[in-house]
């Protein structure tokens, strides 16, 4: 009998057979669009489906039936954890560079994986092909069903499990590394990068540990208890949560990866502190570029700012001065020609008002590299591009909530028509700034 409906082996379908279908779907796509998140998405749905597919079917009796089923069991490579590390790494660096490949170095971490996959095939070859198919001998071990080497092959990859359990902790915090630097790469080069940070990403890493320490706590359980096959089954239930975890979060994620010019090296960055971990540091970069910024004679930063709150912020001299600002003295003399040309453009094209506003679309209005730009933004400015350009947002809509003309604009309204791309950013990056929330601003009626 193909599969025997019992307790177990059917609350276990409900994990397989999803998993096995967005393993095959992706990488269908991945094939049609030459995608690597695909692809490695794929893969990482594949390991613990695959894990949880032996167990469905070992309860629907596939070891127990003593024929080709049984077999059947003992030459697929069900437990494939030593590829769930690498999987993640290579991963998340698809997801943040669209021009990822797999290069020889990024070969090297699926190496361990992939010769365990080949040594089943060898086991394959030699116990059926060679042992059965040439020399007609019967298969000796498991009532006919398995041959010398893959019995051997059992006791020789034993020890080897346990491996993952130092393995995957490692590529763990590679991953968070990477992450942090990740980051500073968004802030750096995007104005609105919320959807980018993938912060179902770090919970989906979140969750993959959680995995990781029940198996660890049902490992030392089981050698103290020697767990039966029941109690094994609680296990693999609770990982299958995971599959619809990387199921959600892979294809949106694959989906906004797609949608953006993400060109993250995370080798091309130094170890400086992540600004988003020094908060002080922060505000007083924040403050400073503030001050800079309200030198600019535009309507978006000129005296009525002074009359909104905002002298806490801004020191009076910045709110009554109207001539050019003062360069930075961290800004080398070759960049002044760049800080006045970039202030300038804030000031009359207002490119801080397109949400999407990135780095390099800045850059080439200014007809120069992003390179010199964030070398001019960060220096001159004190800020980040994510910042810099949120503050230009941030004065856009303190002057809007002020003026009674807008009075019957809804915060969300003031939040798009000031160039913010959802309310979450808007209240997160006004309140940064200015020290209050956009509600508790108190404003005029129309």
């Amino acid at each position: 009998m193909l599969f025997s409906f019992g307790l177990h082996s059917s609350l276990l379908l409900p994990f397989a057979v999803p998993g096995l279908l967005a393993t095959g779907w992706l990488l269908l796509r991945a094939i049609r669009r030459s995608a690597w998140p695909d692809a490695l998405l794929a893969l990482l749905i594949l390991v613990p489906t695959l894990s949880i597919t032996q167990w469905m079917l070992g309860f629907a009796g596939w070891y127990d039936s003593h024929d080709g089923y049984s077999t059947a069991m003992f030459y697929v490579p069900w437990q494939l954890n030593l590829l769930l590390g690498p999987a993640y790494l290579l991963y998340f660096r698809s997801l943040t560079n669209q021009e990822f490949g797999l290069r020889p170095r990024a070969w090297w971490h699926l190496v361990p994986g992939l010769l365990k996959i080949a040594l089943f095939a060898v086991a394959l070859g030699y116990d059926l092909g060679w042992w059965r198919g040439v020399l007609g001998r019967p298969l000796p071990y498991h009532f006919g069903t398995k041959g010398p080497a893959a019995n051997g092959l059992e006791s020789l990859l034993e020890p080897v499990g346990y491996v993952i359990y130092g393995l995957l902790p490692l590529y763990g915090w590679w991953v968070l590394g990477e992450y942090r630097r990740y980051r500073r790469y968004l802030d750096d080069n995007f104005s609105d990068p919320e959807r980018l940070r993938f912060a179902g990403f770090r919970q989906l890493l979140l969750l993959q540990g959680l995995s990781w320490g029940l198996s660890l706590i049902f490992e030392v359980l089981d050698a103290v208890l020697s767990f039966g096959y029941a109690e094994s089954w609680n296990y693999f239930a609770l990982r299958g949560l995971l599959i619809y975890a990387l199921i959600v979060v892979g294809v949106q994620a694959n989906y906004a990866a797609a949608s953006s010019p993400l060109r993250f090296d995370p080798n091309a960055l130094g170890d400086a502190p992540d600004a988003l971990d020094a908060p002080s540091a922060g505000v007083a970069a924040l403050s400073e570029g503030l001050a800079t910024l309200a030198e600019i004679p535009t309507a978006a930063v000129e005296a009525p700012l002074a009359s909104l709150g905002t002298a806490a912020i801004l020191p009076e001299r910045a709110a009554a001065s109207s001539g050019p600002p003062e360069a930075a003295p961290a800004l080398p003399v070759e960049l002044l020609a760049w800080r006045e040309k970039l202030l300038a453009l804030m000031a009359t094209e207002q490119p801080w008002l397109e949400p999407e506003l990135t780095l390099t679309e800045l850059a080439q209005r200014l007809r120069t590299t992003p390179n010199v730009l964030s070398k001019v933004i960060n220096a001159g400015c004190g800020q980040n591009f994510n910042d810099f350009v949120n503050t230009y947002r941030v004065h856009e809509a303190r002057r809007k909530l002020a003026d009674p003309r807008f009075a019957h604009y809804s915060l969300v309204g003031v939040a798009l028509e000031s160039g913010f791309n959802s309310k979450s950013t808007f209240n997160r990056v006004f309140k940064k700034l200015l020290g209050q929330a956009p509600s508790e601003v108190v404003r005029p009626k129309s």
